[in-house]
């Protein structure tokens, strides 16, 4: 339906009125020649899938490829691409994957990823932000790691702070600018491209702990809830200055963090068959899927 409303909007008027013309002239013999609508090709759907772990979904249950980027076969891309049905479909997701690798090979054998969008692309799901700066790796890996140090207290966030003004907050705030130019950079691209911003779910809860499966201190917990709060509304700002289409992943993931009683997030132990580490089951992957296709039909 995209790539169809897109070729009809690019017809000139003239072309437009000769198609219509002809329509109405084959209509009236059985033996007319071929209209202009039917010299018409038939329109074509490309679609591309950007972005990091979280879009790639590692162990979900099975990879796709070997080039390193552990992309999932059940994915939300390409639980997208099942419905959409696309002529071209193009999942370049990347574990691992920050804005820097937009542009650039991310391995030896990973092109970048935004090689594979091209002017005829028409979608393009872009999921990307928390790698930059190491914003991720620091919440579920340093920040646990300096548990022991207080396990009652705020140990991360005092670190964090410690030359008065907070690292990953101000590396979220700095990432703002290079989603923006990823997003130009589509742009550029694929001048006619509907491109959707897919946001992060909630991975830490508002309340409560569960030191086995998210092993913050207990006065972490808020603090890591408010990065990856503060992470989610720098994507949505993203997409307002953009003018893209913001997929909110926060609203459908409430009550789904690692410590809720049905979570779409795995914790820290590794499940070949469900989920990497800290990064989604595909309970929330289908949701993910679910919310790209409400915006793009919206």
């Amino acid at each position: 339906m995209i790539a169809v409303q897109r070729l009809r909007s690019a017809l000139p008027l003239a072309v437009l009125c000769a198609v219509l013309a002809g329509v109405l002239v084959a209509g009236c013999s059985a033996d007319a020649e071929k209209t202009p609508a039917e010299e018409i090709a038939a329109p074509t759907l490309r679609y591309v899938a950007l972005g990091d772990s979280y879009s790639a979904a590692p162990a979900v249950p099975s990879p796709k490829g070997s080039d390193g980027c552990l992309r999932s076969t059940h994915n939300y891309p390409s639980l997208v691409a099942e419905k959409l049905e696309p002529d071209t479909f193009l999942d370049v997701t990347c574990a691992g994957a920050d804005t820097t690798d937009m542009t650039r090979p991310q391995y030896p054998e990973v092109k970048a990823q935004l090689d594979a969008v091209s002017v005829d692309t028409d979608v393009v799901t872009l999921g990307l932000g928390g790698n930059d700066f190491n914003v991720f790796f620091t919440l579920v890996r340093q920040c646990s790691f300096v548990r022991s140090e207080n396990a009652t207290g705020a140990p991360c966030r005092q670190a964090m702070n410690a030359t008065g003004k907070d690292k990953l907050l101000t590396s979220i705030a700095a990432t703002r600018g290079r989603m923006v130019g990823v997003v130009r950079q589509i742009e550029q691209s694929a001048p006619e491209a509907r491109i959707l911003l897919v946001g992060y779910p909630q991975i830490v809860p508002a309340k409560g702990t569960c030191p086995d499966l998210l092993p913050l201190a207990d006065g972490d917990y808020a603090y890591g809830r408010l990065v990856n709060k503060v992470l989610t509304e720098m994507l949505a700002e993203v997409a307002r200055a953009t003018e893209t289409t913001y997929v909110d992943l926060w609203s459908v993931t409430a009550g789904h963090d690692i410590c809720a009683k049905d979570p779409w997030i795995n914790g820290q132990l590794h499940d070949p068959k469900r989920a990497a580490p800290y990064h989604p089951f595909a309970a929330e992957q289908k949701a993910a899927a679910e919310q790209v296709l409400a915006a793009l039909e919206s």
